[in-house]
């Protein structure tokens, strides 16, 4: 709440009046909410030693709150929660691998992109799970996010669709590993870096399936215009001047997620 006192006729006269946007309630409470997952390996996850959470969209996400002077308070919950708590106005920000697409971008605002990628396949590393193409998931388990464009993309094609609640990467693989599952369609540097945490799975990205060109953001409440351009300046000095480049190379093996990589897309 923001005073205002007024003298008159000798007496002083305190009025309460509301912040005149979001971006101002922000500003005063010192505080950007954001919603993220804590179980999406390389983007929001708790470190195995430290039990810390981190990963490249949390790491960009304390930058952005450091250079704007506002504390971060993260609150790990479902995908779908997440959007809901954004669209109510409980959270300010998503940060979650949350792709830029048609019906996102008509419910939510988005942040300039942060993160390039393309969709691939998990697949059992023995027989590749019986998939040469997209066109093989016909009858295939496939596993994921119910509303994620990866498991439309496997309705689409005619998998048999297996959710979960909030699960961790390893429940995912280890079910594809051992044939509870065949198959999990995600993003590219999501999947490389889930499949390398755990060598001890028969599970392997499949060398020929490239599809989905993506694009990531920072997903704000539509009505939340001015926080979202602070959000897009301070981006877009973070691209400028290497720090998202930096926060990349260390989740995702050197490689930098803020450049749009040239695919060769399945048809």
């Amino acid at each position: 709440m923001t005073a205002l006192t007024l003298t008159a006729c000798g007496e002083e006269e305190t009025i309460e009046t509301e912040p005149s946007s979001e971006w101002d309630r922000i500003q005063e409470e010192g505080t950007l909410t954001v919603g993220t997952s804590g179980t999406l390996l390389a983007t929001s996850y708790r470190d195995e030693e430290s039990g810390e959470l981190t990963g490249f969209e949390v790491e960009v996400v304390r930058e952005l709150g450091e250079r704007l002077d506002l504390e971060i308070e993260f609150r790990e919950l479902g995908f779908d929660e997440m959007l809901t708590s954004v669209s109510t106005g409980q959270l300010d920000m998503a940060a979650n691998d949350i792709e830029v697409t048609e019906d996102m971008t008509d419910q939510f605002l988005f942040s300039t992109p942060i993160k390039y990628s393309y969709g691939t396949a998990v697949v059992r590393k023995d027989d590749l799970s019986g998939i040469e193409s997209l066109e093989d998931l016909e009858g295939k388990k496939a596993a994921g996010v119910s509303t994620s464009v990866y498991m439309q993309i496997a309705r689409d094609y005619g998998a048999e669709e297996v959710t979960y609640d909030n699960a961790t990467n390893e429940i995912y693989l280890r079910d594809v590993s051992i044939g509870r599952t065949d198959v999990i369609l995600n993003d590219y540097y999501l999947s490389k870096f889930g499949v390398a945490a755990f060598p001890e799975l028969n599970i392997t990205i499949h060398p020929d399936i490239q599809y989905l060109p993506s694009e990531v953001g920072l997903v704000v409440n539509q009505d939340n215009e001015e926080l979202l351009e602070q959000v897009n300046e301070t981006l877009g000095e973070m691209l400028s001047d290497g720090t998202i480049s930096e926060i990349s190379a260390e989740f995702f093996d050197g490689a930098d997620v803020s450049v749009e990589p040239d695919i060769e897309e399945e048809n």
